[in-house]
């Protein structure tokens, strides 16, 4: 769906919008072809946009022949395993913690692992670092665990092994054993990076109580002969919201193989940086900038709860105002600073554990995401339905999947883009490109929370 610029016709942009003296997401460039920043953006890293504002952005810096830099060249299929790496230009921060873990990459670190609440970062750090290191590791490989089916070893294995371009039989599926020698050998042996994501979906646990052990104990036993043979050339990241029990146990034992890096909120000036991003500006003098930073400090920097509302403050009505959102809204943030100021009190309590005032910060999250929703369900009813629909894809998927259902509603085209687009606009559902093929999915915490009314629909119906 939609259309992309060829990387030469972005050069040829590059050139025209100079002229023009202005930059790659300026406003005046929005304003011209009369499109959104997300758009804007989304045509310069070559993701397919809609036809006519693919036009518009062409002609408003001068290119008539706008066709003249379409890429036509073929999408090839999601594969089970993403062997490509995408830089992401809405990256920000976290500069000395790359630094730090890219020297513990080339030294001897064989596991690492990112921890941390959900939507703080994990998944995108985990991405960048594999950007940072393609010279050192040409082939990467990233492994996405979206749901707790088929993540036995076996399974995940046999995957990973066909991923690396081994012939994996019926019968060689059957033996968990010889897949777990099989797969040592052949990261031992071989120069790779591989990233498992979201590795709390193949522990036994859940999100109040945590998660610890290993649904699979060949998951333990591999982890202990990867750690403990002589060499091994490759490398592996892996993101989850809590640092397995018996994982620690075994790296504890091999302290130069291993490493645990937890993660936290954004600083003040990263936060402030996000925001830009977004597209809200605002002089560093201005009320503006010091409720920006009332915003970030209440939610301690949390990448995705800071989009969220960064999303509703670009979006119809406040487009952009900062201090109009917090004269409507400021009362929520200062309901986190009363939480917050409460948990700080009770933190005398010698029992109370530093992840337990995650979870509770996770909670407040959920709640600003609720929060969310009741606003989207009152000002783009549409908006709403279709992310609660499209909350059943486990996976990220193409933009026809979305749009067939919205048409099952029995939209025209024109009220389905602009149910998409306004779930772009507020950051409520991601775009990544896997195997030159656009996808859209929805963040787990958001997913979370629509699946729920998907379900209090069902159950009034």
């Amino acid at each position: 769906m939609g259309i992309r610029a060829s990387s030469q016709g972005l050069q040829l942009l590059d050139q025209l919008r100079e002229k023009k003296d202005w930059n790659r997401q300026d406003y005046r460039w929005e304003e011209a072809a009369r499109v959104s920043k997300p758009t804007l953006k989304r045509f310069w890293r070559r993701i397919p946009i809609e036809k006519d504002n693919f036009i518009a952005i062409c002609q408003s810096v001068g290119l008539d022949n706008w066709e003249q830099i379409v890429d036509n060249s073929p999408v090839h299929q999601k594969a089970e395993i993403t062997s490509s790496i995408n830089y992401d230009d809405d990256w920000v921060g976290r500069a000395e913690i790359i630094d730090q873990l890219v020297i513990k990459m080339r030294d001897s670190c064989r596991v690492l692992i990112l921890t941390g609440i959900t939507g703080i970062g994990k998944t995108t750090l985990a991405e960048r670092l594999a950007w940072e290191l393609k010279e050192d590791f040409p082939k990467c490989f990233i492994v996405k665990f979206d749901s707790q089916e088929n993540t036995d070893f076996a399974s995940v294995a046999a995957q990973l092994l066909i991923g690396l371009g081994e012939t994996v039989t019926s019968e060689d599926r059957k033996e968990a054993q010889r897949l777990l020698n099989w797969l040592v050998s052949c990261l031992a042996e071989n120069r790779y990076l591989v990233v498992l994501d979201s590795l709390e979906l193949i522990l036994q646990g859940n999100i109040e109580t945590g998660w610890s052990d290993f649904q699979d104990d060949y998951w333990e036993k591999f982890w202990q002969k990867l750690l403990s043979i002589n060499s091994c050339q490759s490398s592996l990241i892996l993101t989850s919201q809590d640092l397995p029990a018996q994982l620690e146990a075994i790296g504890s034992r091999y302290p130069k193989s291993w490493y645990c890096q937890h993660l936290s909120g954004l600083t003040e000036l990263e936060q402030l940086e996000l925001f830009e991003k977004i597209g809200i500006e605002s002089d560093s003098e201005s009320d503006g900038v010091n409720f920006l930073k009332r915003i970030g400090a209440a939610y301690e920097g949390h990448p995705l709860a800071l989009r969220v509302i960064g999303g509703e403050i670009v979006s119809q009505p406040f487009a952009g105002n900062v201090v109009a959102y917090w004269k409507r809204y400021g009362y929520e943030i200062e309901e986190i600073d009363q939480i917050q100021a409460e948990t700080e009190l009770d933190s005398r309590d010698d029992k109370l554990r530093l992840d337990s005032y995650n979870r509770h910060l996770q909670r407040a999250v959920k709640h600003r995401v609720e929060k969310t929703f009741e606003r989207l369900a009152n000002d783009i009813f549409n908006a709403y339905q279709l992310l609660g629909y499209a909350s059943v894809y486990r996976r990220p998927v193409s933009e026809t999947f979305w749009l067939r259902i919205a048409a099952r509603l029995g939209w025209d085209e024109d009220k389905q883009q602009a149910a998409l687009d306004a779930l772009r606009d507020r950051y409520l559902i991601e775009e990544e490109i896997i195997n030159d093929e656009l996808l859209l999915r929805q963040h787990n915490l958001i997913r979370s929370v629509a699946l729920n009314h998907l379900q209090k629909w069902n159950n009034e119906r």
